[in-house]
């Protein structure tokens, strides 16, 4: 597992997440790296991690973020590059499991399952977390040890809150496509954006068994309204580049709600019916 750095953004209200996230990574795997991108417009501290500030006003650009801490990763030293997202923990073997997978496989990108804990698992024991563990069934959920390549239609299930990849690779997407599209702003769209780039280049997907990550939980809302403005000219973005509208599940949830219409050329808010309550997940 030398060489392996593991790369996660936060804003401040993730802070407790990532500090939880960097407890399981120093019982599981001591030796890896552990870098914080800082997003949003408060710095804070997270000792034991190599910090990136990359805060400030405005839109949170995520592309820009997690390629900023790739690159840092990579100028480190780090043979392989592990991103979760803040919310997320490793699980016992998720390092080395990735570790193991990029050996085998160094040219393709890895994903592993991630289980999505729930209100009632608080608080988290870390010994606790195995017996947890019930993959997300919108992804393949390889058996441990096995390494599944992604067919063609399932590159679209790719989601960044947990991957891995090899310094050589990620350095190579760098030069060939730029990684992660800085061109999206806010939330949505950017991780299908980088898997239909990485399917139009012949970069393999690898849905890695073992590789477990734990989801903290959170209150969200679903749709995410607040991210209504966000997600629309997003989706506009990706439609620019692929031809195809993304998150269309979110999208017809707005239709529902009364927010958004399709004109026929594209997605438009209804403006007077913004003011509907957030429906939150409990």
């Amino acid at each position: 597992m030398t060489g392996v750095h593991v790369v996660t953004l936060a804003s401040a209200g993730r802070r407790e997440h990532v500090l939880f996230q960097l407890a399981a990574l120093r019982r599981w795997s001591p030796e890896a790296v552990h870098h914080t991108v800082l997003i949003g417009e408060e710095p804070f501290p997270v000792p034991g991690s190599e910090i990136i500030d990359h805060t400030g006003a405005g839109p949170v650009n995520l592309s820009r973020a997690r390629n900023a801490g790739g690159d840092a990763a990579v100028a480190a030293g780090a043979e392989v590059v592990v991103f979760l997202d803040a919310d997320c923990a490793p699980g016992q073997a998720l390092v080395e499991t990735y570790a193991q997978a990029a050996e085998r496989m160094p040219d393709a990108v890895l994903s592993g399952p991630v289980t999505y804990l729930a209100a009632d698992d608080r608080p988290y024991a870390l010994e606790a977390l195995a017996g947890m563990t019930r993959p997300h069934p919108a992804r393949p959920a390889p058996a441990d040890g096995q390494l599944q390549p992604a067919g063609e239609d399932e590159y679209v299930l790719f989601w960044s809150l947990s991957f891995g990849v090899t310094a050589k690779t990620w350095t190579s997407l760098r030069e060939r496509f730029g990684v992660f599209c800085e061109e999206y702003a806010g939330y949505g769209g950017e991780d299908t954006d980088f898997a239909m780039n990485l399917q139009a280049s012949g970069v393999p997907l690898t849905w890695v068994g073992g590789a477990h990550a734990y989801h903290q939980w959170h209150a969200v809302s679903t749709p995410p309204v607040e991210h209504l403005d966000a997600i629309l000219a997003n989706a506009v973005v990706f439609h620019r580049r692929w031809g195809f509208w993304p998150m269309d599940g979110w999208l017809q949830a707005f239709e529902d709600m009364g927010l958004v219409r399709f004109d026929g050329v594209g997605w438009v808010k209804k403006e007077s019916r913004l003011e509907w309550p957030v429906p939150e997940v409990p």
